[in-house]
C-alpha cells in the first residue's frame, strides 16, 4: 500500500553497462488507481455512486479530484463542496479511493456523468464533437487581452518548473504542471503520472483556496499540450499556456476558438505561439 504523499518507489533492477551486468536498486513513479466517488442530494435523497477513475501518482489527491469535477462543470464554486474525504466504511482503507460531498444546491446529469466520466491517465476525447461538446457546456471566449506577459518571463518558467520536480528529480518519468503569475512568480508545482492528472492537481488547490477564475495566473506543462489539457485551461479561465513540448491540432484548435494564447517548445532561448499573440509582450 502507498501511503498519501508517496509518489515513488524502490525496486531491483539488473542494468548493462559495456559488457557488465550488475544488480542495483532504481526508484519508479508510482501509478494507483484512483476512485472519485460522490455523495449528492437527488429528489431529497442522499445519495453515493462513483463517476470517475484514474491512474494516477498518489499525493494530492483531494486537490486531483475535486479539480476533475471542476473541469468537467459539475461544481462551480468553492460552496458546492462541503468535505473531501478518502472513502471509510466496510472497505479496507488503501488511499485509492476519494468521497467527495456535494452541497444540496449542486445539479447535474447523473446519467450523463456515468456515460462520459470514466477516464485512465492516458485516455482523452478527440474529432470535431471535442468542440462541440465545450460549446454545449456554455464556455465563453477568453477576452481578457489587457494580460501580458513578457517573453523574459515565459522563457525562465520550465527552468523553474524543472528545478521543482521532486519527484522527476528521482524517477525521470512523471509529468507536471505549475501556475505562475503574470512576472514569473510561482504558486503551484504539481507532478504526476498523467499529464492531465497534473492539471487538475493544480486547478483542484487553487479552487480549494477560492482561487478560480485563474484568469492572471500562466498554466505551464511539462510534456506536449494535448486538447484536454487545454480544455481543462479554459475551465479554470486561464488566458496563458506554456508548454515544453509542442501542442496537437485540436489544443491549437481549441486555443483559436476560445482565445487562449498556447505556446509550445519553450526554452531559455525561445518558443513558438500557436494562438494569441496579442498577449506576448513585443
Amino acid at each position: 500500500m502507498i501511503s498519501p504523499g508517496k509518489g515513488f518507489s524502490r525496486v531491483s533492477v539488473r542494468r548493462f553497462e559495456g559488457d557488465n551486468l550488475m544488480s542495483r536498486k532504481d526508484v519508479v513513479a508510482v501509478e494507483e488507481p484512483l476512485e472519485i466517488r460522490i455523495e449528492y442530494t437527488a429528489d431529497g435523497v442522499l445519495k453515493r455512486a462513483p463517476i470517475s477513475i484514474t491512474m494516477r501518482t498518489p499525493g494530492e489527491d483531494f486537490e486531483l479530484a475535486v479539480g476533475f469535477l471542476y473541469s468537467e462543470g459539475i461544481i462551480q464554486g468553492r460552496e458546492d463542496v462541503r468535505q473531501v474525504s478518502y472513502c471509510q466504511g466496510d472497505e479496507p482503507q488503501t488511499y485509492n479511493i476519494v468521497l467527495i460531498k456535494l452541497a444540496e444546491t449542486v445539479v447535474f446529469d447523473f446519467e450523463s456523468l456515468a456515460r462520459n466520466f470514466y477516464t485512465t491517465s492516458s485516455c482523452g476525447v478527440c474529432g470535431k464533437a471535442s468542440l462541440e461538446a465545450i460549446d454545449l457546456k456554455g464556455y465563453e471566449k477568453i477576452t481578457d487581452m489587457d494580460f501580458k506577459v513578457s517573453p523574459a518571463v515565459i522563457k525562465r518558467l520550465p527552468d523553474t518548473l524543472r528545478e521543482r520536480q521532486g519527484l522527476f528529480e528521482r524517477t525521470g518519468g512523471i509529468h507536471a504542471a505549475g501556475l505562475f503569475s503574470q512576472s514569473g512568480e510561482c504558486f503551484s508545482i504539481q507532478e504526476d503520472v498523467g499529464r492531465h492528472n497534473a492539471v487538475d492537481k493544480v486547478v483542484g488547490q487553487a479552487f480549494l483556496k477560492s482561487l478560480i477564475p485563474l484568469d492572471r495566473h500562466i498554466l505551464i506543462v511539462s510534456g506536449r499540450t494535448s486538447f484536454e489539457i487545454m480544455q481543462k485551461a479554459l475551465a479554470a479561465r486561464l488566458s496563458v499556456v506554456v508548454a515544453v513540448g509542442a501542442p496537437s491540432s485540436l489544443a491549437v484548435d481549441l486555443a483559436e476558438k476560445f482565445g487562449i494564447t498556447l505556446l509550445g517548445f519553450t526554452k531559455v532561448d525561445g518558443f513558438n505561439v500557436y494562438a494569441g499573440s496579442e498577449r506576448i509582450i513585443e
